[in-house]
């Protein structure tokens, strides 16, 4: 097991069982990148605090913290089995888990994508909308035809399916779309994100034959092309509100200190969940706080 699997292994489920297979699979580290844009886009989709917590947006959270997870990395494990086998991170005593093919797991996937439908009857059109490109990214991201997590390019701006747990947030409570160049933002820093967490595959996925962004670019270039997504996305949120791009300007002087010393990229990568948390959590206060004194 991984350093962060065995240090938890006496209070969290082992990766033996089934139910600590899926825990390990859904990426624990990783919750909150689908979660915590779902509270950015509740707090600045609500009229009033008592908007905050209801039913509705407390059974999302529930949703986006670890079903759709199971689902979003279950159908990538699924169909990356082969190349996996080359994929550091999936070794043995790698940081995630490998998927060996077992259909109960196939199973345990296909009923978490389900478990979103329950949805349908209490979102508005925008919010059905955006959980309806979540599930078809998620799933063209990784599976055949389109696959296009091996298409340069189409792979980084596809992951912007991240920030559309947020567009189901705020759809949900406001009834409408949010800001346009709010979205841009979102989506733009979710591509950043992603192409930034393809460097450490780019020799993995050569030796895979996968094309990539970031093998395309090299790891310099990538880290420029990262630099970019995310001063766009600053720029672009604050046009919406100044004080919403500026906590996205630390994106940006993160690369800076990563392509300026010996930080392993691998290892920066690892440091993005703590990162974004902080930058979610500043969003969130500012959100609430406009609700509540705005």
């Amino acid at each position: 097991m991984s350093e962060l699997r065995a240090g938890l292994a006496s209070i969290l489920p082992s990766d033996q069982t089934f139910v600590g297979y899926l825990f390990w699979l859904s990426r624990p580290r990783f919750w909150l990148y689908l979660a915590g844009p779902l509270v950015v886009g509740v707090v600045y989709g609500a009229s009033s605090v008592a908007d905050f917590v209801t039913p509705l947006t407390v059974s999302l959270f529930a949703y986006f913290l670890i079903p759709a997870n199971v689902f979003l990395y279950g159908v990538n494990d699924i169909f990356d089995a082969d190349i996996d086998s080359l994929n550091p991170k999936k070794a043995e005593d790698g940081r995630e888990v490998r998927f060996t093919g077992d259909r109960p797991v196939i199973a345990a996937v296909v009923v978490a994508a389900a478990a979103g439908l329950v949805f349908v009857p209490a979102l508005s059109r925008p919010a059905l909308l955006a959980f309806g490109g979540f599930y078809l990214l998620g799933t063209a991201y990784s599976a055949p035809p389109l696959r296009l997590k091996t298409t340069p390019f189409l792979d980084s701006f596809s992951n912007g399916l991240y920030i559309l747990p947020g567009v189901v947030g705020y759809a949900a409570l406001s009834g409408a779309a949010p800001p346009l160049l709010a979205v841009a933002g979102g989506w733009v820093w979710s591509m950043g994100m992603h192409t930034f967490s393809a460097i450490p595959d780019i020799e993995p996925d050569r030796e895979a034959g996968i094309q990539t962004t970031a093998t395309i670019l090299r790891e310099r270039a990538t880290l420029t092309y990262c630099a970019g997504c995310w001063l766009l996305a600053a720029a672009c949120l604050a046009v919406v509100h100044p004080l919403l791009g500026a906590p996205l300007a630390v994106y940006p002087l993160f690369i800076g200190v990563v392509a300026s010393t010996d930080v392993d990229v691998a290892r920066a990568y690892w440091w993005f969940p703590i990162l974004n948390t902080l930058v979610g959590a500043i969003l969130t206060m500012g959100g609430i706080w406009e609700v509540r004194f705005g």
